[in-house]
């Protein structure tokens, strides 16, 4: 997973505009965000088609405001620059509903 940090919505816009890309947003204090953290080697395995990349809190805080992303972790999924699904709370997310969210916006 490629780490992001200070982004604005230039730069994010430009990571996704190609593809189909995960934007996992988190923050290294936040427990959910850790818990899900030893997944993710396992996730992108499992999903090749997908780039993914994760935004940091702490270094684009106002990016996430600027998007409505309000809990941690969160996820938005494009496909060539096109938000296609977000899952935006702040719940604990296992690896399978992490996937199963991603795999759910391949209709859209």
């Amino acid at each position: 997973m490629k780490d992001l940090k200070n982004v604005d919505a230039k730069k994010l816009a430009n990571e996704v505009k190609s593809g189909k890309t995960v934007v996992e947003f988190s923050a290294p204090w936040c427990p959910e965000c850790r818990y899900l953290q030893p997944a993710w080697p396992y996730i992108e395995k499992d999903l090749p088609e997908y780039k993914f990349v994760s935004v940091n809190h702490d270094t684009s805080e106002d990016l996430m405001k600027e998007m409505g992303v309000r809990g941690m972790p969160s996820f938005i999924v494009y496909e060539d620059g096109k938000e296609i699904g977000r899952l935006i709370n702040g719940d604990k997310k296992t690896k399978t509903e992490v996937e199963e969210f991603i795999r759910s916006t391949e209709n859209n």
